[in-house]
């Protein structure tokens, strides 16, 4: 479709109790209201998902602000994101904000992991053995970038207050 087609013009109508309403429409969607309101045949037509019908009998005016109109009220439809687009979008954002973790387990085991958050202990994959977070050591150098050195294989001085903070 050619963006002329997806552009929906309001349409406000009074009926004859006084009440007002408005409508988005589409310029085909326009000229079969037209058609009905000539012939006093009753509108109905799908508007999204849903169904609206106006009964023009009942429709004392109306005006379509189109291109025209000195208030040129234009709504162009948002095209909904595909399920994989918004998937890898959402995957995209959490890799943003993941940690890279280097392990380093005294069962032999040397792995790079993410996490969401950052922590001052973890669990090793291999043997489940605790590892932890060796702050004076600071970020290291990985072929994935820099990460967070974890380790069981010697005495990690931890920081109790940055503990808590971290871990709460």
């Amino acid at each position: 479709m050619n963006k002329q087609n997806d552009t929906l013009y309001i349409m406000t109508y009074t009926l004859n109790s006084g009440i007002k309403g408005t409508v988005p429409l589409s310029p085909e969607q326009i000229k079969t209201w037209m058609e009905c309101y000539k012939n006093n045949n009753k509108f109905v037509t799908e508007i999204g998902q849903e169904f609206f019908g106006l009964n023009p009998g009942l429709v004392a005016d109306f005006k379509v602000h189109n291109k025209y109109s000195s208030y040129q009220e234009t709504l162009m439809p948002v095209q909904a994101p595909s399920a994989s687009n918004l998937n890898q979008q959402l995957s995209s954002a959490y890799k943003k904000s993941e940690l890279l973790i280097k392990v380093e387990c005294k069962c032999g085991a040397s792995y790079l992991t993410n996490s969401p958050l950052k922590r001052t202990k973890w669990y090793c994959s291999e043997c489940n053995e605790i590892v932890f977070l060796d702050m004076k050591k600071g970020l290291i150098e990985t072929p994935k970038g820099q990460a967070h050195y974890m380790t069981n294989k010697y005495f990690v001085e931890r920081d109790s207050s940055s503990a808590k903070e971290i871990t709460s």
